[in-house]
């Protein structure tokens, strides 16, 4: 069993920290999204406790699910620093570090405080994460799926080409529908 502190170190990883923007990004996407979704999302990314948001809470994380968008919708690296540059400078407090009074390690937010709000922790935390990404890499760090009947976003941050889909159900779906067409191009040529 994993100790407490590679735990920690795991579920406040840089990467997973972006993966959990994206993840919450896409929960926020409908029109009334669950708060107990959200909360869902929330446990499965490490927050510890009771994850208790209201519908008020789930208003201002969507407000601020639709400003990180605008982060995956960059197609360059100067887009996304762009973008970011403008959230972090409208949207976030000075870096500091905080242990949560003791009940965590040391670790930077940028949010204005350890008790705000979850639409500026959102924010705040998810800028964090996606900065370094672009730092790191020199690129976008996520995009949104390439797929006309999909609009969730995801972390493209593996070795290789960039990915064009959110999964692999999308990807084959397209590749599918093309063959499709491609199809009936060529059986009506006859």
């Amino acid at each position: 069993m994993p100790s407490t502190a590679d735990d920690w170190s795991t579920r406040h990883a840089v990467l997973t920290n972006a993966r959990r923007a994206a993840a919450l990004v896409n929960a926020l996407a409908d029109d009334h999204p669950d708060p107990a979704e959200v909360a869902r999302v929330l446990e499965a990314y490490g927050e510890v406790g009771t994850v208790a948001v209201t519908p008020q809470d789930v208003a201002e994380m969507r407000t601020a699910a639709v400003r990180l968008r605008e982060v995956f919708a960059a197609t360059d690296a100067d887009g996304a620093a762009t973008a970011l540059n403008r959230l972090l400078r409208e949207h976030s407090g000075p870096l500091r570090l905080t242990s949560h009074g003791g009940d965590s390690p040391w670790h930077p937010h940028i949010d204005r405080d350890d008790d705000a709000p979850w639409g500026e922790w959102l924010l705040a935390s998810s800028c964090m994460a996606l900065a370094v990404l672009v730092w790191d890499r020199q690129r976008p760090p996520g995009r949104i799926c390439a797929s006309p009947s999909c609009s969730d976003v995801f972390i493209n941050q593996g070795s290789g080409p960039d990915r064009r889909y959110c999964s692999r159900r999308c990807a084959t779906r397209e590749r599918v529908a093309a063959h499709r067409r491609q199809q009936g191009i060529e059986g009506s040529g006859g």
